[in-house]
């Protein structure tokens, strides 16, 4: 048999303790009865006796006293971080399923971001790819600077298809920690399998527009003595068009002769003969106005579906709570400012110090005070908070030092071009030429 649970051992020793407790009881009743009798009986009949004095008794109490209490330290007693030590032990063992029946007593104790990972990390092993993206989520918001959380949610990503997510995931490792090789290898690897993704989608768009198409040959058709390109289909369909030109050719040359005109040019089934004709300034001038109108029309519908479509996507931008949720909603928008900003403007000025933590880069930094200045003019205030409280992300400083020249002459531009113009109040204006000297931009 396998040994017992440390929980189990501690209940079989608290109950033994139990016993010891009667039992030293009934020692004490037993020693004042026996305590005249036991010096002259030692002397007698000395350790032959076969009796045990009170005091050999509590000897042996404080013995097993003594080794029960070693078994019942602190560390003995099942706890968040002895279950997680026991589903590691089991893990390295192979025995999955007993590791996440551990882990799961651990963060039944105490949730943790380590126990949500390491489990996730079980899950892996016995390819349960969505409750281990499912448990990296939960790690991740408990700590959203936990670089093996990402890793492993990227990899659980990568498995259930979500290539795009798990390459932001492993993105998001590499920022933390851009010196780790095993997390570059992984993001090379499915970021090489997302693009043979796109190539086999473009590849098979490609191969059915090839077979939907019908092949067109020119040949050249002569009326009245001019030559003209007229496309012919082949197959069955290619003879039906060229026997409606041929019947369409004959009736015109008909109806001309009858009228005793000539016609030079005219339009036959979709195919125009060179020449001039009765009317064709008329024709010219009546398709131009149906096609400006079309693409008049087109343009409004685009433009009432664009406004739809933006009103449906800002009701769903809710307040991100980590660094990571911020800045995978901020690219995802990154093709419509209007949407950036109203993402900025859902996330209050003096949140961003939390959110962020010590995950902002410089490239977003930079981003971010340039959708700032995009409704400077119109809320002035807020957007001052914003500047102001960027300053208070950890690591600001550093990252102000080591920003690149190009960063800190798009910094610079928009300071000066927006907010320290002339149009800036003057109550504004000192505040702004205060948080440049903060943001290391010399005039």
């Amino acid at each position: 048999m396998g040994s017992k649970h440390p929980r189990d051992q501690a209940l079989d020793f608290q109950g033994f303790l139990n016993d010891l407790q009667d039992w030293e009881l009934s020692l004490k009743d037993k020693d004042k009865k026996m305590k005249p009798q036991a010096f002259e009986n030692e002397k007698l009949k000395g350790s032959s006796s076969g009796k045990k004095s009170a005091s050999d008794h509590l000897k042996n109490y404080d013995a097993i006293s003594s080794l029960s209490s070693g078994f019942m330290t602190e560390e003995s007693i099942p706890d968040a971080a002895s279950e997680k030590e026991l589903g590691n032990e089991y893990f390295k063992q192979k025995k999955f399923k007993e590791a996440i029946d551990c882990y799961s007593r651990s963060i039944a104790f105490s949730p943790s971001a380590v126990a949500y990972a390491n489990r996730a990390m079980a899950y892996l092993k016995l390819k349960k790819f969505q409750e281990a993206e499912d448990d990296c989520t939960e790690a991740l918001n408990l700590d959203d600077r936990y670089i093996k959380a990402y890793s492993r949610r990227s990899t659980a990503r990568k498995e259930l298809g979500k290539l795009k997510e798990s390459i932001e995931d492993a993105e998001f490792a590499l920022r933390l920690e851009p010196n780790n090789q095993e997390i570059k290898k992984q993001h090379a690897e499915v970021k090489s399998l997302y693009e043979k993704e796109i190539l086999q989608r473009a590849s098979g768009v490609l191969r059915s527009t090839m077979q939907g198409s019908k092949k067109v040959e020119k040949s050249e058709t002569k009326v009245n003595g001019h030559a003209s390109g007229v496309a012919v289909v082949q197959g069955d369909q290619a003879k039906k068009n060229s026997n409606k030109v041929s019947m369409s050719v004959e009736e015109i040359k008909e109806k001309n002769a009858q009228a005793g005109s000539r016609i030079k040019g005219q339009e036959v089934d979709g195919a125009h003969l060179t020449g001039g004709g009765v009317g064709s300034e008329t024709v010219k001038r009546s398709k131009n106005n149906r096609k400006q109108e079309l693409k008049s029309s087109v343009e409004e519908l685009a433009s009432r579906a664009a406004a739809r479509a933006m009103a449906e996507a800002a009701k769903n931008i809710n307040p991100p709570n980590t660094a990571y949720q911020f800045e995978v909603s901020w690219r995802a928008l990154s093709a419509d400012r209007a949407l950036q900003v109203h993402l900025l403007k859902v996330t209050s000025p003096s949140a961003l110090p939390q959110i962020f933590k010590n995950a902002l880069s410089a490239s977003m930094l930079v981003d971010i005070v340039k959708c700032v200045a995009t409704f400077f003019r119109e809320e002035m205030d807020l957007a001052v908070k914003y500047l102001e409280k960027l300053t208070k992300v950890p690591r600001f400083n550093m990252l102000i030092m080591f920003l690149s020249p190009t960063d800190k002459a798009d910094l610079l531009k928009v300071w000066d071009e927006v907010f320290c113009n002339e149009a800036t109040p003057i109550a504004y204006a000192e505040i702004l030429d205060n948080l440049r000297a903060v943001y290391c931009l010399k005039q």
